[in-house]
């Protein structure tokens, strides 16, 4: 079973994780785990499938009871850091539900798109080829 170090610094970033993940659930209408696997690879150093199984475990009723628990069984939950997170992830999905509503529907499309942008940059690597070719036109 997945078991993270959990000192305080861990527990503050499981925690940001989730309310920033409630925030922006709240707030576009994403599925947690565009936020959260992501995240736990990059701030926390989760691999590929203790993320997905992590992020599943804090969405786990109704829609994903048996993927959790494949994901349980091979040993990619920590149920700690799903509880953890999913306290934070409820306040933040209420704050940005509210902020959502606040906003005009084209500026929360945009922040949609440009999270969804940078996350696929990210993960795909690109980061680092658009860091070298601007280093290469300053020289």
């Amino acid at each position: 079973m997945l078991q993270k170090k959990m000192d305080t610094t861990t527990i503050i970033a499981i925690l940001m994780i989730g309310f920033a993940a409630g925030i922006l659930s709240g707030m576009v209408g994403v599925g947690g785990g565009i936020i959260i696997v992501p995240a736990l690879i990059f701030f926390l150093g989760f691999t590929q499938h203790q993320a997905q199984g992590t992020s599943l475990g804090l969405l786990l009723l109704p829609v994903g009871i048996l993927a959790v628990m494949n994901y349980y069984r091979s040993g990619n939950i920590d149920l700690k850091i799903v509880g953890l997170m999913a306290v934070t992830f409820v306040a933040g999905g209420y704050l940005g539900s509210k902020w959502s509503l606040m906003l005009p529907q084209d500026t929360v499309k945009k922040i949609f798109a440009v999270f969804l942008f940078y996350t696929a940059f990210k993960m795909i690597g690109w980061e680092k080829a658009l860091i070298a070719w601007i280093k290469s036109l300053s020289h």
